[in-house]
């Protein structure tokens, strides 16, 4: 079983970059293909970037294609969210995901593991 957690969230002028991290404890981090997910306030669960269990392949919504990098290094157990040029309508707690296959990358029902959240707050 795998436990996530988040961190590198805060507060960042629009235009700036922060990177999130997620650390997995289990044992089999690279069986896992992870994902990050977003929830601004008073909207649902979105869907921001995935990666498969070796890093080969990766996904991204089309509203951060280019301004976001998803990477993961498996021998620290950590996946990691790159985000430069950030807006301020990327304001939204971010939670990372685990699952064992990719299909239906986006769809957040077929995570099996997620973490507990980090803030991220872009002003303008």
């Amino acid at each position: 079983q795998e436990q996530l957690v988040e961190s590198g969230g805060g507060l960042v002028q629009a235009g700036g970059s922060l990177r999130l991290s997620c650390a997995a404890s289990g044992r089999t981090f690279s069986n896992y293909a992870m994902g990050w997910f977003r929830q601004a306030p008073g909207k649902e669960r979105t869907f921001v970037a995935a990666i498969s269990g070796r890093g080969g392949s990766t996904y991204y919504a089309d509203s951060v294609k280019g301004r976001f990098t998803i990477s993961r290094d498996n021998a620290k157990n950590t996946v990691y969210l790159q985000m430069n040029s950030l807006k301020p309508e990327d304001t939204a707690v971010y939670y990372c995901a685990a699952r064992t296959t990719l299909y239906n990358y986006a769809d957040m029902r077929l995570y099996d593991y997620w973490g507990q959240g980090t803030q991220v707050t872009v002003s303008s």
